[in-house]
């Protein structure tokens, strides 16, 4: 085989590697959610967001929760018999409350039990998604987070704070209709996640905890421990299965550069310390 064969050939199989990997990883995950819904009897729903990188440029990009996401798991539960079990697995930074919002009314209107894994964290909307749920389960250490709505890059609630700290007539009128917009969505979130955890708690409870979760009392990116979810009185258990966690790691991070966490793979027990034995 000449040179340049041997060459073209390389680059052929370089170049077609990343397609037989993800075959390999598609029929890997299908396998586990199929071992997961038998073990437990449920549709599984996979809501997972990584940093994906663009394929020409490399330039590294996030996904959030859109449209085309909730048209996929509205139709995946539209499938499902209404007694049915959905176990939802939610891995996201959160995303558009339109979207969200879809998700989790569709959660709440199910009739048989809906159960949201959180394997490492479901922030804003994807924790207004685990409200409608009937048991959220997560890690020791993952996290979910406050539902404030965000207009532009600024909390709504801190644009209220500004109309109360300073005269009217010394704010831009852009910044009182940012503000007046932020109000209303304010209103509606709480609203909302009133109506989604009212079946759980009394309605004046869950009016205290949404507004607690909507209001600006943390900043957006603060992550809420499942003891703090459980303080707030979330439906929070720390039972998290193996097969979840497993599932998981079949959904890789794809930036193509190195990351700065690196071990070797598999668990790991502690082994009993030898005794030293000494001859005398």
């Amino acid at each position: 085989m000449a040179v340049t064969d041997l060459i073209w050939l390389v680059f052929i199989i370089s170049a077609l590697q990343p397609v037989f990997q993800q075959r390999y990883l598609n029929a890997m995950r299908a396998k586990k959610i199929a071992q997961i819904e038998k073990k437990r009897g449920s549709r599984v729903i996979l809501l997972v967001h990584r940093q994906e990188t663009m394929r020409m440029l490399g330039f590294p990009l996030m996904r959030y929760i859109d449209i085309n996401d909730s048209e996929e798991v509205l139709r995946a539960i539209h499938l499902t018999d209404p007694e049915m079990p959905l176990d939802i697995v939610l891995h996201t930074p959160g995303g558009l409350v339109l979207a969200a919002l879809q998700i989790a009314r569709a959660i709440e209107d199910h009739k048989g039990k809906v159960t949201v894994f959180v394997p490492h964290y479901a922030m804003s909307g994807g924790t207004l998604i685990a409200l409608a749920a009937d048991e959220i389960v997560m890690c020791k250490h993952s996290v979910l987070g406050p539902i404030d709505p965000q207009i532009g890059n600024i909390a709504a609630a801190s644009l209220l704070k500004v109309l109360e700290d300073k005269p009217i007539a010394e704010i831009e009128d852009s910044t009182v209709a940012m503000a007046d917009l932020g109000r209303k969505a304010i209103k509606q979130i709480v609203e909302a996640a009133t109506q989604f955890l009212k079946d759980r708690m009394s309605e004046e409870e869950a009016r205290r905890v949404a507004e607690k979760l909507a209001t600006g009392v943390w900043t957006h990116d603060y992550p809420i421990s499942p003891d703090e979810a459980l303080a707030l009185g979330l439906p929070v258990v720390t039972d998290m299965p193996n097969e979840v966690m497993e599932l998981m790691t079949l959904y890789p991070q794809p930036v193509r550069t190195t990351g700065g966490v690196e071990y070797l793979p598999g668990p790991r027990q502690r082994e009993p310390a030898a005794e030293a034995s000494i001859n005398k």
